[in-house]
């Protein structure tokens, strides 16, 4: 499990937060600030709502289901896109994330903004997300501390899961030690 919140890493709901808002809920940290706050985007919430309906110009470049992710309770109205570069490469309309992990190198963000053919062929993966999960200084570290969140490392795979649903579960399971043991808790511990 990682030590501390960081561009790049992931926060795991535990078992325990019930908001549901974020119950079972996969963060990317997008931003992090001790002074400022944090600020992620939930990966595993996919939408009824098909990018088409919202960004029909972005439509072609999503990376399946091509649907808008329910990223957190803040600004819903709004959309922020993910993206991934095939390569080192940054392109216009494409901001690199500030991140200290490899797995996450390669991500960035997409103006929405730009005419969506300054970015074709240049990313490999986009997913757009409505709304945002944001927290003041101190407020995620004061949830983590009462056992909300498990802070644990991303993978290159993660953003753009096949199967967004089952990604708390496959976070949890590759993480040594007890805390794998975790991914197998039922939805309803109750009903065990």
């Amino acid at each position: 499990m990682a030590e501390a919140i960081y561009v790049g890493g992931l926060l795991v709901a535990t078992p325990q937060l019930e908001d549901p808002n974020f119950r079972r809920s996969v963060v990317l940290v997008l931003e992090h600030d001790l002074d400022g706050g944090t600020l992620g985007v939930v990966l595993n919430r996919p939408s009824d709502i098909s990018v088409t309906q919202v960004l029909p110009t972005w439509d072609t470049m999503v990376t399946g289901p091509s649907v808008l992710f329910q990223g957190g309770p803040v600004q819903t109205d709004s959309a922020l896109a993910l993206a991934a570069v095939p390569s080192g490469q940054e392109p216009l309309g494409w901001r690199r994330l500030h991140a200290g992990t490899a797995a996450v190198s390669r991500l960035g963000t997409v103006d929405l903004d730009a005419p969506p053919e300054i970015l074709a062929g240049e990313i490999a993966q986009m997913r757009i997300f409505a709304g945002y999960a944001g927290w003041s200084a101190g407020q995620l570290e004061s949830e983590i501390g009462e056992g909300a969140w498990y802070v644990v490392d991303s993978e290159p795979g993660d953003t753009f899961h096949h199967e967004p649903e089952s990604l708390w579960r496959a976070v949890l399971r590759r993480q040594r030690g007890e805390l794998a043991y975790v991914a197998t808790c039922p939805d309803d511990p109750s009903m065990n």
